[in-house]
């Protein structure tokens, strides 16, 4: 386990990478653009013109949960410093990992689809429901402006 000052270290080299200027372009399609309805639509965008965008952000929370999970990184310290990205970006694939595992799933590898990432946000109160009031939450916005940016007629 971790010391308080190693945990905060590898946050803040955490946070260095997220300035990074692909990194920042990825993370800001990932939250405005990124909007898949299904399993399917996630494995389009790996397909897509999107992919590079999609694999960094995803790999990036990935590795830093995984941190976290083998106690390199402490997990209340983390979540503190990281409340809302992480699990904004898991939300997205959240209703779709048993689909996705199954796409991704290899007989000579166990390891399943953002694993690391799900054991993360799942050990939040209430995980389960933070989930489902997010999903709705994204779906109100996404109504919203999908709204907003109609174009009115003249």
């Amino acid at each position: 386990m971790s010391s308080e000052y190693e945990s905060a270290d590898l946050i803040i080299k955490l946070y260095e990478l997220r300035r990074e200027e692909k990194l920042r372009a990825a993370r800001e399609w990932y939250t405005k653009d990124f909007q898949p309805a299904s399993a399917q639509d996630v494995l389009d965008t790996l397909r897509g013109e999107h992919s590079a965008y999609f694999r960094m952000v995803t790999s990036y929370w990935e590795m830093a949960a995984s941190f976290v999970n083998h106690g390199a990184i402490d997990w209340k310290m983390f979540m503190d410093a990281n409340p809302g990205e992480p699990v904004n970006v898991f939300v997205k694939l959240y209703p779709y990992l048993g689909e996705l595992r199954s796409m991704f799933a290899s007989e000579y590898d166990d390891a399943q689809a953002f694993q690391h990432l799900e054991q993360v946000i799942m050990q939040l109160p209430n995980a389960k429901e933070r989930l489902e009031e997010r999903m709705g939450q994204f779906k109100e916005a996404r109504t919203r402006w999908k709204a907003a940016n109609q174009i009115q007629p003249a």
